[in-house]
């Protein structure tokens, strides 16, 4: 059994329409979900396969930092996407702060994080004190790293070179495992 507690005005996405979201959860989790509305506990209880409801566990973060719920079913079918958390509250010391670098990580009309996800092939939520991506290990490292560059100051155009090259090193590497 596992608990997990997400912020309340989430809780909505991971019930979903007349309980749609919660019930496809328990169905590729072979798990069943207990919701406290009050309280933002989410309790994963295992059926049968343990893995699976290890996996109904990102699913669930991934919709309590701010992802659509039906782009965070795809844990299920792809062993190697993963959720990476940043906790911005680490570096922003004062909330006018915490809003600057959240802006200069979305981005004018969210550009930068549009780029950085079409680039990259990943998604990016940012949500309350944090910055999330959905990706395979390699893409989330890049964007982590793109992330911190932005984080320490440096300018939008050379976070979109760094990101341009990576995308290059992504290409190549499959051109070459063929």
């Amino acid at each position: 059994m596992t608990h997990i507690k997400i912020p309340q005005d989430r809780i909505g996405a991971i019930i979903g329409p007349k309980g749609r979201i919660k019930k496809l959860i328990e169905t590729k989790s072979s798990s069943k979900l207990e919701i406290d509305s009050e309280s933002g506990v989410v309790e994963i209880i295992p059926e049968d396969d343990p893995i699976k409801s290890m996996r109904a566990e990102d699913v669930i973060r991934a919709i309590g930092r701010g992802f659509n719920p039906d782009k965070t079913i795809e844990l299920f079918d792809d062993d190697f996407l993963m959720l990476d958390v940043i906790d911005l509250s680490r570096v922003a010391s004062t909330p006018k702060e915490m809003l600057r670098l959240k802006g200069r990580i979305i981005g004018k009309g969210g550009k930068t994080r549009e780029i950085a996800e079409s680039m990259i092939g990943v998604k990016i939520s940012v949500y309350g004190k944090t910055v999330s991506i959905l990706g395979h290990p390699e893409q989330n490292q890049i964007i982590r790293t793109a992330i911190e560059m932005l984080i320490n100051g440096a300018n939008h155009g050379t976070v979109y070179s760094f990101l341009e090259k990576k995308r290059q090193d992504i290409f190549q590497s499959q051109l070459d495992s063929y």
